[in-house]
């Protein structure tokens, strides 16, 4: 039987009964200072009351010090160990590619400060809990690029997330031309498991290549969509023209989202469809994308043990040392 205190497992616990011992080895220290120093009786002390002497008070830490070095030397014999534990690792990981609308609607502040920014932030969280993934970026708006490949370094993947803006694209939305350019990076992937979230707020009103041809292909390469569909209900504050200067004029607008579109292209794809009308609910959405995606990990655990009896036996003989030395020189009684 082993026990394990202080984070020191103990092979030979046993051995703690000793301790037991401490109790009556200072009774019999009681009783043998008694008998071998006599007892002066006087009338009053007061005479004396003021004659104080440092080596009479440390003289009564030389059976503090031999206990200390009793109860080193039992936790010495008891084997104290540490636990060495490491871990190797062995996992399976997804690519994953988040596929971003960039037109300008992603500016509305029905979420805030707008739909951009909240999915931009969201997203990053989600890519910060897919540890072993390879994940990559793709944008559209009016037209459709690949920001960043597919990579295990999701630092990099989250600096060009934080660098999107809308604008930086010819406006509108071609859903199909976002999905297709994901498709395009995850067809000659190894990977057992190949997703694309695709995060959109509009409907398909741009691009050459139709959404649902899109996701045809995606299924002919065994890629998994899930889609989102961001925005609230109703009307939202919403870019409607653009000055001279580049900025945004806003002005409330009608919400549309073609949500029998992107549920179509989930389902053909094996993927689900989700709605976001909220920061909160666009969260959820990514938890629940990270539950149904698991990453298969193997650990396999390798435990080593180092004996750590060595320095408590070290502590105990020194203090033992200090105690005897003490006891016979400076400290010496005379008889």
């Amino acid at each position: 039987m082993t026990v394990t205190f202080g984070g020191y497992t103990f092979i030979n616990p046993e051995f703690f009964l000793l301790l037991l011992l401490l109790p009556v080895i200072g009774g019999w220290y009681y009783w043998r200072y008694r008998q071998h120093y006599a007892t002066l009786r006087m009338s009053s002390l007061q005479s004396v009351a003021h004659i104080t002497s440092w080596r009479g008070r440390l003289r009564a830490l030389l059976p503090i010090l031999r206990a200390f070095a009793f109860t080193l030397l039992v936790i010495a014999i008891a084997r104290p160990q540490e636990t060495l534990k490491e871990e190797e690792i062995k996992a399976e990981g997804i690519d994953i590619v988040l596929v971003m609308d960039l037109s300008s609607s992603m500016l509305a502040q029905d979420f805030k400060p707008d739909r951009l920014e909240v999915s931009k932030r969201v997203a990053a969280e989600f890519v910060s809990k897919r540890e072993f993934d390879r994940i990559g970026l793709a944008v559209f708006a009016g037209e459709s690029f690949t920001q960043c490949p597919l990579t295990t370094d999701h630092s990099i993947v989250k600096e060009f997330m934080a660098s999107l803006k809308c604008g930086i694209l010819e406006d509108g939305t071609a859903i199909g031309m976002g999905l297709a350019t994901a498709v395009n990076r995850l067809k000659d992937s190894e990977s057992k498991s190949k997703v694309v979230i695709l995060l959109t707020d509009g409907v398909n009103n741009a691009g050459y290549v139709k959404p649902i041809t899109a996701a045809e292909i995606a299924r002919e390469f065994d890629v998994k969509v899930y889609t989102i569909g961001v925005g609230s209900t109703g009307e939202a504050p919403t870019p409607v023209s653009r000055r001279s200067d580049g900025r945004y004029i806003f002005g409330l607008a009608r919400v549309e989202i073609d949500e029998q579109l992107l549920q179509e292209i989930a389902e053909m794809t094996g993927g689900q469809y989700f709605r976001a009308t909220s920061a909160e609910s666009l969260e959820q959405i990514y938890q629940n994308i990270d539950q149904l995606e698991k990453t298969e990990i193997e650990v396999t655990s390798i435990r080593r043990y180092s004996e750590e009896f060595s320095s408590f036996a070290f502590w105990a003989l020194l203090l033992l040392v200090i105690e005897i030395s003490l006891r016979y020189t400076v400290l010496r009684t005379i008889p």
